[in-house]
């Protein structure tokens, strides 16, 4: 990848126009041509290192529930159980992690299902010998946004301002599943991209502009923005930091660690006797050494003692959750679950 190459996917995870020709507003922004930028982003995207460019909605505001759930699997069993576990179409992100609970993965289930029953139906499962849901109590802040310009980095400091979200209620009607389902689609590359979801919906481009406009408003669309694949854009060093937080200042302690730039998800989560970090940041970084440093720098500025970084050594799964789309799946090929 060259400067334009990393340019070009640093602009479309911050922002991506809602016009027509879209890939018109950005050659403009570059001053080269329409052409050039589509031709790279289809160059990017067949080398895995663009992943997706789609609308990106806030789970919690479709209605689904969603937690982060720990396991200690015996180690001759991991590569098994994850890949049985990535088959809930619930599950979109699952690592192998550097401790005793070994196994980290999301899961997220619809309006009117219940995640410990969903959990539950990997008991089947031998070789999990402990599960710790680690569901968000506070939310501090989402988003990755994937530095690609060494020169342009931001300062590891808590500098950035957080995003202010109207809270609205929001009941989907069968015709927000529709345009939901319709927006969580992976976007071509072409002059024109939005014109097909417009037709397939019924409405014109504009109008489609003007709901998913209204959606980012109230929260429930965070951004329309391209995902990037960490690893084969060399940022191979991703960090979950856990921080053990006195109560009284996990949301003081929260905020802050949400402003700083590097940090893409920033929760509180339960804790338990064998589990006693309570704030859970994560970064993303080229070399363990890099996250280290960084994670001393952060630490030197919230002012909490006790925490440590798990690095993820294996990608099971990572994708995005599907809404309102069909919840069925199978283990070890022969029990059915649905």
């Amino acid at each position: 990848m060259d400067e334009l190459d990393k340019e070009l996917l640093n602009e479309i995870q911050w922002t991506f126009p809602l016009v027509t020709r879209p890939f018109d507003a950005i050659a403009k922004k570059f001053d080269v041509s329409p052409e050039t930028v589509k031709t790279r982003l289809n160059h990017l995207k067949e080398i895995g290192v663009l992943r997706q460019l789609s609308a990106i909605f806030d789970t919690r505001k479709l209605g689904y529930s969603s937690s982060l759930v720990a396991m200690e699997i015996e180690p001759d069993k991991l590569e098994f159980i994850a890949n049985q576990i990535n088959r809930h179409p619930g599950v979109s992100h699952n690592y192998e992690r550097d401790h005793q609970f070994n196994l980290w993965f999301t899961l997220a289930v619809p309006p009117g299902s219940d995640l410990q029953t969903e959990l539950k139906k990997f008991d089947v499962l031998e070789g999990i010998k402990k599960v710790r849901m680690l569901p968000t109590l506070q939310l501090f802040k989402i988003g990755v946004k994937l530095d690609m310009i060494e020169d342009k980095k931001h300062e590891v400091a808590p500098t950035e301002e957080k995003k202010e979200i109207k809270n609205v209620k929001f009941n989907p009607t069968e015709e927000d599943k529709e345009f939901i389902r319709e927006l969580q689609k992976d976007m071509s590359i072409i002059d024109e991209p939005f014109v097909k979801a417009a037709n397939n919906l019924g409405i014109t481009e504009d109008e489609l502009f003007s709901k998913m406009k209204y959606y980012e408003n109230i929260g429930v669309m965070r951004r329309f923005a391209a995902i990037l694949r960490h690893r084969q854009v060399g940022f191979t060093a991703n960090g979950m930091i856990v921080w053990k937080v006195p109560e009284d200042r996990i949301a003081e302690v929260g905020e802050k660690l949400g402003s700083f730039p590097q940090i893409s998800h920033c929760y509180q989560r339960p804790t338990y006797p064998d589990w006693p970090y309570n704030v859970f940041s994560m970064i993303h970084c080229k070399t363990q050494d890099e996250a280290n440093d960084m994670a001393k720098t952060i630490q030197d500025q919230i002012h909490v003692d006790d925490f440590r970084i798990l690095f993820s050594s294996r990608e099971f799964k990572k994708t995005r959750v599907e809404y309102f789309v069909g919840s069925s799946f199978t283990l070890e090929e022969t029990v059915s679950v649905s």
